[in-house]
């Protein structure tokens, strides 16, 4: 039977925010790569990274591609599934770096509290809502696995919203993030996950 399109993008999603710290990288690592597409020849596309290096990405054949749409604070409520990019603060609270808010059929994706790959000393955390403040500045409380983070929201952090997209959407120019790339023998990388910026937002994380 074919598998519906939700359980797909569950696990594309869970997937796309697995942490891999500074370092853990290394020869035959997976990486994470963050850039801009300059040329797509069938299967593989080429990336200017924002570190100012270049690297062609091989897609395997059921490689599947998520897009993020431009959002805003007001979606983020309680209940809200999301995942956070943050750096911690010497009171122990975290300083949002970007927010990607999850469709609610993928709630659940990734929940937990890791570290990144976004600058020294960076966080992902996955988890719900559970509350909305602002005293002085915009926080949410976020719970994940009977744990809980207080996450601060200024005016520089990316807020955007998760949607499936499709390899149509892979043209020169875009932005995009590529979670978890493998390098081959011969020093080639391969991907079977994408996050691809749409009309003009790119991936954050």
């Amino acid at each position: 039977m074919r598998p519906k399109f939700p359980s797909i993008f569950a696990m594309l999603t869970a997937g796309t925010l697995i942490s891999i710290p500074f370092a853990a990288m290394g020869l035959g690592t997976p990486q994470n790569l963050r850039g801009t597409i300059t040329r797509v020849a069938g299967d593989t596309i080429e990336i200017s990274q924002d570190t100012g290096r270049s690297a062609a990405v091989h897609l395997t054949n059921d490689a599947k591609v998520v897009s993020v749409a431009a959002a805003s604070l007001s979606d983020v409520k309680p209940g809200s599934f999301i995942g956070t990019a943050a750096t911690a603060r010497p009171d122990g609270t975290l300083q949002a770096k970007e927010i990607h808010i999850f469709p609610n059929s993928m709630r659940g994706a990734g929940e937990g509290h890791r570290a990144w790959d976004l600058g020294p000393n960076s966080t992902m955390t996955n988890g719900t809502v559970a509350q909305v403040s602002k005293i002085g500045e915009d926080a949410l409380t976020v719970n994940y696995k009977g744990a809980e983070k207080v996450v601060t929201v200024t005016p520089s952090t990316e807020i955007v919203s998760l949607v499936p997209g499709d390899r149509a959407e892979l043209q020169p120019g875009a932005k995009i993030f590529v979670p978890g790339a493998t390098e081959n023998a011969d020093g080639s990388l391969e991907a079977s996950r994408l996050t691809v910026g749409k009309n003009g937002s790119a991936p954050p994380m």
